[in-house]
C-alpha cells in the first residue's frame, strides 16, 4: 500500500544528516529542530504551528483551548479514522453524526443545520483521503450559528481548498483550527508518531502551545491544566527534510492517480474517486467504490496486490459508541460506502509497471463477473 523505505531512498543522505545533527545536538525536545520545523511548515500553511505528539493529541489540544464544557455537542462525521470522535467522547463532548456524501466521502453540509441544536458549539469535518469538505458552506452555517470550525485534516497536508472567488487557503488554515497528523503514511509521514495545530490567532496558538507543555506559562508556572504532548527533535528533522519535497511528493501522488482514473474510468463495478471543483485531491488514499469489494479484494490478494478498507464500520454502530443511541440505517451512505470501497496502492514510488498490473487486474476481475 505504502512504500516509505523506497521514498526514504530518495533522500536517504538528507535525512541521515539531519538525524545524525539531532544526535550530536542532545537537543531531543521541544528545541532545535523541532522550532525549525514548525517555522518552516507554518510558512508553507500561512498560519501558526504548535507541533505534538501524534493526530489524536492535535485534536485533544484543539478542543481543550475551546474550552467546552461537558454535554456540549460536536456534529461531525461517522465515516472517519475513530480518533475524530474518541477525543470528544474523552473529554466528554457529545459527537453527533451527519451523514456523508455518496461521490466523495465527506460530511454532507445540506445535512448539519437540521443537526444543530441549543448544545451544538462546534463542527468537526473531516478531509478524507486528501480532498477538503466544503469549507466555505460550512464556515457559512458556523457564523450564522456562532459555531467553532475545528478541521481533521489529518490525511489533507497540501490539499488547496479553492473558495468562490478564486483564492486559496490550505487544508487545515480554515476554520478556528487545524489538525494535523504525521503518521508515517501520511501525506507529510515521520519515522513515528507525530502531529502538529494549527490556527490563525496567535493567541489561541499561545494558549494551544501551553496546554501541549503541561499548562505552562513559564518554568515550573502552570497558569492552565495541561497534557504532554511533544513531538521529538528526531522526527522533526525527517519531516523538516520531507517537506521540502512534499510539493513534489504530492504531484507522483496525483499522477497515480490520473493513470488509475484514465484506465479504471469505464470498468463495470468500478466507481473511481470524485474530484470536486473547490477543492485539490493530495490522495492520501486512492478510493475506488465496488459492487463486489469483497470478492475483488480477495481476488487482488491471489495477484500480490494489496488493498484496505477504509473504514469497514461506520462509528455510529461500534460498540465503543453504542451510548449514542444510533441505529442501523440511520446514516445510510456511510453504511453502504463501508460495503464498497476499497483502497488501491497509492505512494509516491509507484511506477507504470506496477500499475499496469494493478489495473490488469481489475479489469480481468471484472470481465469475469
Amino acid at each position: 500500500m505504502t512504500d516509505i523505505y523506497g521514498q526514504y531512498l530518495t533522500m536517504k543522505a538528507e535525512i541521515d544528516d539531519a538525524i545524525q545533527e539531532v544526535i550530536k545536538s542532545t537537543r531531543f525536545i521541544k528545541s532545535g529542530k523541532v522550532l525549525d520545523f514548525e517555522a518552516k511548515l507554518a510558512d508553507y500553511l500561512n498560519t501558526n504551528v504548535i507541533a505534538c505528539g501524534n493526530g489524536t493529541d492535535a485534536l485533544q489540544l484543539a478542543f481543550m483551548a475551546l474550552e467546552l464544557e461537558r454535554g456540549d455537542e460536536v456534529i461531525t462525521t461517522p465515516f472517519s479514522f475513530v480518533s475524530t470522535v474518541e477525543v470528544l467522547a474523552l473529554m466528554g463532548l457529545k459527537p453527533v453524526f451527519v451523514d456523508v456524501c455518496p461521490d466523495t466521502f465527506n460530511l454532507d453540509t445540506a445535512q448539519i443545520e437540521k443537526a444543530i441544536t441549543p448544545k451544538t458549539k462546534a463542527i468537526l469535518p473531516v478531509h478524507l483521503f486528501g480532498q477538503c469538505a466544503n469549507m466555505e458552506a460550512i464556515i457559512a452555517i458556523a457564523k450564522n450559528h456562532e459555531l467553532y470550525v475545528v478541521e481533521d485534516s489529518c490525511q489533507a497536508l497540501g490539499t488547496d481548498y479553492i473558495f468562490a472567488d478564486g483564492t486559496k487557503k490550505k487544508a487545515g488554515t480554515i476554520g478556528h483550527i487545524g489538525c494535523n497528523s504525521f503518521f508515517p503514511s501520511k501525506n507529510l509521514g515521520a519515522f513515528g508518531d507525530g502531529g502538529a495545530v494549527y490556527t490563525s490567532d496567535k493567541k489561541l496558538a499561545d494558549k494551544i502551545r501551553s496546554i501541549a507543555n503541561h499548562g505552562m506559562k513559564a518554568k515550573y508556572e502552570y497558569e492552565r491544566i495541561g497534557i504532554n504532548s511533544r513531538l521529538d527533535s528526531i522526527q522533526a528533522a525527517i519531516l523538516e527534510v520531507k517537506l521540502k519535497y512534499l510539493g513534489q511528493h504530492i504531484d507522483a501522488k496525483q499522477e497515480a492517480a490520473w493513470f488509475y482514473d484514465d484506465h479504471l474510468k469505464n470498468v463495470p463495478g468500478i466507481k473511481i474517486p470524485l474530484r470536486n471543483e473547490f477543492s485539490t485531491h493530495t490522495f492520501h488514499q486512492y478510493t475506488i467504490q465496488a459492487e463486489s469489494r469483497d470478492e475483488l479484494k480477495m481476488y487482488l490478494e491471489t495477484k500480490g496486490i494489496p488493498s484496505m478498507v477504509y473504514y469497514p464500520k461506520a462509528l455510529h454502530l461500534q460498540g465503543a459508541y453504542k451510548s449514542l443511541v444510533y441505529k442501523v440505517g440511520d446514516f445510510p451512505i456511510a453504511e453502504r460506502l463501508t460495503q464498497n470501497v476499497l483502497s488501491l496502492p497509492m505512494h509516491t514510488e509507484l511506477d507504470d509497471e506496477q500499475m499496469e498490473y494493478i489495473v490488469k487486474a481489475i479489469k480481468s476481475f471484472s470481465q469475469s463477473r
